[in-house]
């Protein structure tokens, strides 16, 4: 099997390659109909990221898709190709094994706005997409939050449902039908599909009707009954999704998978919180996350064989489980992991996977901040963490009897473990004044007093019309830009000492932790008086009534010593006396109650470099979080009904559009959820950042490729959308009356109108000798009474009813007069209430061909068989 033949070119301008498997060989799919799947067959799906474009990573990933219908031959040839495909394109490839309807949010990303699910299979991949759709008569699906499908289903009103949108496409009309349920971020995102289907398959000449209230569209709903009939009976309700929310995903477990002699051996090593050195080199694994995806880890240097046999084993796990055949399954290579797989663990270190970082920044270096740079480099900005330099305007508030006092400027880096502060930073970035709001939280603070500093934020927001970004801070988790406000000098005391500008040193003795090697990243925090609370590696000041001494440990550096110097006259007046560790005069230990062994070894930073950005869509189902990932995200992510939660592994973005309805402390405990369930077992002290829709920080803007700053001035509406995406008032006239005048209506029989449909809407292109004799207009309620003005051009009598389903028997309509018809039957078209096949009997002939003969040929048999 060459499947290397069935490679094209690798063009510079387009990460994805699409094959379908047609006669169990490898075809390739026109650009063009990239989002159309059939769901008789199998695909295969190669994402290869360029240079610029390799956002959230380098691997590229290969994908076999199985539709629902698929035969089990199509997915076995699927699953060799992508064997032979991974062989040719190397290691650095992450595999997945889809299922229609359970795609991975990598394979849903590529496709947007959305994916198409069509019914049946293909005679041939030219018939994929037709270049002429216009003579099309189809109904779709819509439904999903960030990641859209449309799916091919019946056209009949027993598709429809009250929570999704429906799309009926007629060629050159397509009305998109929005169940009274559904919020307006799933109308805009229907509609942002239908625009697309516009464009690219109707080259933007298809007009676009919307349905949001029934009442209020009478020419759309006309046409739409001519199609499906009468609708009879109430709408179904909504089918809920079925969701993986948030809860249900911390469940992980590492599984050794082995073989045994004949045996092959799959043993249980671990459950959360993973650590990355379980997995070793020369081994592979399973790693089962909650049911919910199945990953396999290739060690480097295991065996071709294991490799080979990567999938088999996953999918024989997953039936010896009992999970659902669709269950998702991703390969992953030694050194080329996914970032959703690296954060199902504790850490995970970036030397191990050679991965660069995603930005091209590389490992930080210490350098001197550069305000210029920041702004004009956000992805800078992002990374540092650090918006600036930290030499803005800064104000402070303790929060005391519930409301904010003011602190005074002399003792603003002076903070209580037992209160909670408000901190306002006021900055410039590229010319704009912008405001940062940190809710600094001591560990000692009461329920009480958490509770009124948000109350307090939300007020001070109110007095900035909403300008503010807000920052959760627990004690001990500071962001580096927090440090960098107070310039060194940030002293965080125990207790809850009211701030009255004096020395509040009441214990007899004092023990300070001090920090840091420059103005940016020194900070002091009291810790218990005792030996315990010593560390070679940093600064301590010892205070007593009698005497201040200013520790220096073995490991700390002389840029600590110097900063140390500036701070200690923050806490203490008194003359200090310099020690050195091991040079301890008895007081010391006197005062610290005594010898006991404390740290010795060098404090190493803890490694985040493996791990990228990852972001998602949030919503609330039955009271529990759900999430959406976003893989290779970018701006137009970023929708004004959305809250996205962009997780940077040391911060976590919630990202409030500006249409959102939810309040800040719900969209909080969103954030504090995702902490609290997250599988890698995450600190809840991780800071928490509301981000409202333009006015975007540096620190969040540089996660993302580009940034346009000016992209939200001119955002629309969706009612401005729709209003800009509807075809013109006289097209839809226009059709209406082609309806009327043809007397289009749905066949007795059937249910739906079928071809006639389409050749009453392919328009006037006949000549005067092939006229379309259609049948009569049903009065489907009230919906013609409220018809364009062109409906008064019908030349045919509107029935005062829907005739039912099967037809009227042939002695009731062959030559009778008008006075003897059954009640609604229009003489002009008796023939049109026969059954199908009294009227295949009588004229030897389907009604669709009959009605496709000119009029006068119609006129002439009709009297021949007594129906004129």
């Amino acid at each position: 099997m060459d499947t290397n033949k069935g490679l094209p070119a690798m063009e510079s301008h387009r990460d994805l390659h699409i094959w379908i498997i047609e006669n169990l060989k490898m075809v390739p799919v026109p650009e063009r109909a990239y989002r159309n799947f059939f769901e008789e067959h199998c695909y295969i799906v190669l994402h290869v990221p360029q240079s610029l474009k390799a956002t959230q990573g380098a691997s590229k990933d290969l994908h076999y898709w199985v539709g629902k219908e698929a035969s089990r031959d199509a997915e076995d040839a699927a699953g060799s190709f992508v064997q032979h495909l991974q062989e040719a394109l190397g290691g650095a490839t992450v595999q997945h094994r889809e299922a229609q309807g359970h795609e991975s949010a990598c394979f849903l990303s590529y496709f947007s706005p959305g994916i198409i699910y069509r019914k049946g299979g293909l005679a041939s991949i030219l018939s994929h997409v037709e270049t002429n759709m216009y003579n099309i008569q189809r109904l779709l699906h819509i439904r999903g939050r960030k990641h859209v499908s449309a799916t091919e289903v019946e056209l009949s009103w027993n598709s429809f449902n009250k929570g999704d949108i429906f799309l009926l496409d007629l060629g050159r009309m397509m009305i998109q039908w929005n169940g009274p349920k559904t919020s307006i971020a799933e109308k805009s995102r229907g509609l942002a599909l239908t625009r697309s289907l516009q464009d690219q398959e109707r080259g933007g000449r298809a007009q676009i009707g919307v349905v949001d209230d029934e009442a209020k569209a009478t020419d759309l709903m006309q046409i739409m009954e001519a199609v499906l009939g009468c609708r009879v009976g109430n709408l179904h309700a909504t089918t809920p999704t079925k969701s993986i929310n948030q809860l249900q995903k911390p469940s992980v477990r590492l599984y050794h998978v082995y073989e045994k002699g004949k045996d092959l051996v799959i043993q249980e090593l671990a459950t959360c919180p993973l650590t990355q050195d379980l997995l070793q080199k020369e081994d592979c694994y399973i790693l089962d996350q909650g049911g919910f995806k199945i990953y396999v880890w290739q060690g480097r240097m295991s065996s071709l064989q294991e490799k080979k046999a990567s999938f088999s084993r996953a999918l024989g796990f997953i039936q010896a489980k009992g999970y659902p055949s669709y269950t998702n399954v991703e390969v992953v290579n030694d050194g080329t992991e996914s970032a959703a797989f690296k954060q199902l663990f504790q850490s995970w270190s970036g030397e191990q996977g050679k991965n660069k970082n995603p930005r091209g920044i590389g490992k930080l270096l210490q350098v001197k901040l550069d305000v210029g740079k920041l702004h004009s480099q956000p992805e800078l900005a992002a990374q540092l963490r650090m918006v600036d330099d930290g030499s803005g305007e800064v104000e402070v508030w303790c929060i005391q009897d519930l409301c904010r006092q003011p602190v005074d400027p002399k003792h603003r880096g002076q903070l209580c473990a037992g209160s909670c502060y408000l901190v306002l930073y006021t900055y410039r970035n590229m010319g704009h004044i912008q405001y940062l709001l940190y809710l600094w939280q001591g560990l000692q603070a009461s329920a009480q007093e958490i509770k009124a500093l948000s109350s307090n934020a939300e007020e001070l927001d109110l007095l900035y019309h909403g300008a503010l970004v807000h920052e959760h801070v627990t004690m001990g988790s500071e962001p580096p830009h927090f440090l960098a406000i107070f310039q060194g000098q940030l002293v965080v005391f125990q207790g809850s000492t009211a701030h009255s500008g004096k020395e509040q040193l009441t214990s007899a003795t004092r023990l300070f932790h001090m920090r840091g090697t420059d103005n940016h990243n020194t900070w002091t925090e009291e810790v218990p008086a005792r030996a315990t609370s010593l560390n070679s590696s940093d600064i301590f000041l010892l205070v007593t009534a009698g005497f201040c001494y200013l520790w220096f440990g073995k490991g700390c550096s002389g840029d600590q010593r110097e900063m140390a110097r500036t701070v200690v006259t923050v806490i203490s007046k008194k003359n200090k006396e310099i020690v050195l560790e091991g040079q301890e005069p008895p007081h010391f230990w006197e005062a610290l109650g005594g010898r006991a062994p404390y740290p010795s070894n060098k404090r190493l930073p803890v490694d985040m470099s493996g791990f990228q950005p990852r972001l998602f869509e949030c919503s609330s189902q039955t009271g529990h979080l759900v999430l959406t990932e976003v893989v290779f995200f970018s701006q137009e992510d970023l929708d004004k009904y959305d809250v996205m939660l962009l997780d940077t592994w040391q911060e976590i973005f919630l990202w409030l559009g500006e249409a959102v309805s939810q309040q800040k402390q719900e969209v909080v405990a969103w954030g504090q959820e995702y902490l609290r369930t997250h599988p890698a077992g995450r600190s809840l002290a991780t800071p928490i950042v509301l981000v409202k829709q333009g006015h975007e920080p540096p620190t969040f803007t540089g996660w993302f490729l580009t940034w346009d700053p000016y992209k939200w001035t001119n955002n629309q509406s969706y009612e401005e959308v729709v209003k800009g995406s509807l075809g013109a008032v006289s097209a839809i006239s226009e059709i209406t009356a082609e309806i009327n005048n043809f007397q289009l209506s749905r066949w007795p029989v059937s249910g739906r109108a079928g071809p006639l449909a389409q050749q009453a809407l392919k328009g006037s292109e006949d000549s005067s000798e092939n006229e379309l004799e259609l049948g009569p207009k049903a009065n489907c309620g009230d919906a013609s009474t409220g018809a364009s003005t062109n409906s008064s051009t019908s030349s045919y009598p509107s029935s005062p009813r829907c005739v039912s389903n099967g037809g009227l028997p042939r002695e009731r309509l062959m030559h009778q007069a008008a006075e003897d018809l059954p009640e609604g039957v229009d003489p002009a078209h008796k023939e049109f209430y026969l059954s199908d096949s009294d009227f295949q009997d009588i004229f030897g002939k389907s009604k669709e061909e009959f009605y496709s003969m000119a009029k006068w040929r119609q006129q002439q048999q009709k009297k021949q068989l007594g129906f004129f």
